[in-house]
């Protein structure tokens, strides 16, 4: 069973794919780049090549790969400059394309490198991660960390397609899954209450979950819709923003822990908790839908609160630097209900501490 989805974006307009087994679709892609002579290369991480061999020997085999360490500190100014040489030296050039063959890092990390490349090479999302399937590969948001922040450097930079290849989802360690879900929640909390009730309905999702296919196409028509409406998150009110449900916090987190420390699903999952108590203050949300976000999270191993003790100076200077902020104010996203978010720019920090205070900081 396949499904093809569109992100429509005029003549950049680009198809998500998704299947159980996209041999055929990535071989008609590379045979088109074989005929017309054109090269292509791979950026893909150690758990990944590891895992899929048979996948890279199929399809890749004799074609230049870069394997890189797995996590969060691949996003990182020096192994950006590796990719680089990495394709100077391989002689990609501007009819040549890269496939990004990996998670949310990898697709990020290689989405800016084609980017900026020879100012601007064709790249494809191979997701491997549900994280990836569900976000990070749709849209074109490409880029890596700073020790200041993360993705304070990255381009809006479409792929040509995205492919999500389920089966790569069978041999996902169970905490990486979690992650995803984090993401899968994001959704319908944002933006479709009838995917929420299906998630609370549906027991715990797991990778041969009947259900997951259908959750994984909602979310990707979610996001492709969005992005169509709002591609550079330039809107005034709403539009793109509202993706970044619990990330204000969540990317707070992952600076402050350490990159790397918390998975960033495990980020965001802390920082969708925090987003619903905000709503709840605001006088949007009750107790009951607030325990039933935190049970969601929960369901999954996911954390509710901070593992240990955060500095509040430290998270609050860290939600400073964000890349949202405009005009030296900080945007939160908050839930009016489940299934609807709007985007508040008008909320105290003095509430915002004490938030952080019940998660855990001091």
């Amino acid at each position: 069973m396949k499904d093809t989805l569109t992100v429509g974006l005029g003549n950049r307009s680009y198809p998500i794919i998704l299947g159980n087994n996209l041999d055929a679709d990535i071989e008609a892609i590379l045979s088109g780049h074989r005929e017309e002579k054109r090269q292509y290369a791979v950026i893909t991480d150690e758990h990944v090549s590891l895992a899929h061999k048979a996948f890279f020997e199929k399809h890749f085999s004799g074609s230049p790969v870069m394997v890189l360490p797995a996590g969060e500190f691949s996003k990182d100014l020096s192994v950006l400059g590796r990719v680089y040489d990495f394709l100077a030296a391989n002689r990609i050039d501007r009819t040549s394309s890269l496939f990004a063959v990996g998670g949310g890092v990898i697709g990020d990390l290689a989405g800016f490198a084609a980017a900026s490349y020879l100012r601007g090479i064709v790249f494809y999302q191979v997701p491997t991660t549900l994280l990836a399937m569900v976000d990070s590969s749709v849209g074109g948001k490409t880029g890596i960390n700073l020790e200041a922040g993360k993705n304070l450097v990255g381009a809006f930079y479409q792929p040509k397609a995205v492919l999500a290849d389920m089966r790569f989802l069978r041999t996902l360690p169970p905490r990486e899954f979690s992650a995803g879900m984090a993401e899968v929640l994001k959704y319908g909390l944002l933006g479709d209450a009838g995917l929420w009730e299906k998630l609370c309905s549906a027991g715990t999702l797991t990778p041969t979950h009947s259900e997951l296919p259908g959750v994984i196409k909602t979310c990707c028509e979610i996001k492709a819709r969005v992005v169509a409406e709002d591609e550079t998150e330039t809107a005034e009110q709403d539009g793109r923003a509202l993706l970044n449900l619990g990330h204000t916090f969540g990317h707070a987190i992952e600076k402050v822990a350490g990159y790397g420390i918390y998975l960033h699903g495990e980020a965001v999952a802390c920082g969708l908790v925090l987003a619903a108590r905000l709503s709840q203050e605001l006088g949007y949300l009750n107790a009951t839908a607030v325990s039933s976000i935190m049970q969601m999270v929960l369901n999954y191993h996911l954390p509710a609160k901070l593992r240990e003790t955060m500095s509040l100076e430290s998270l609050m200077k860290a939600m400073g630097s964000d890349k949202k902020v405009k005009f030296g104010k900080l945007k939160f996203v908050v839930l009016h209900k489940i299934g609807e978010a709007h985007t508040d720019g008008n909320i105290e920090t003095a509430l915002v501490e004490k938030l952080w205070r019940e998660a855990g900081a001091e």
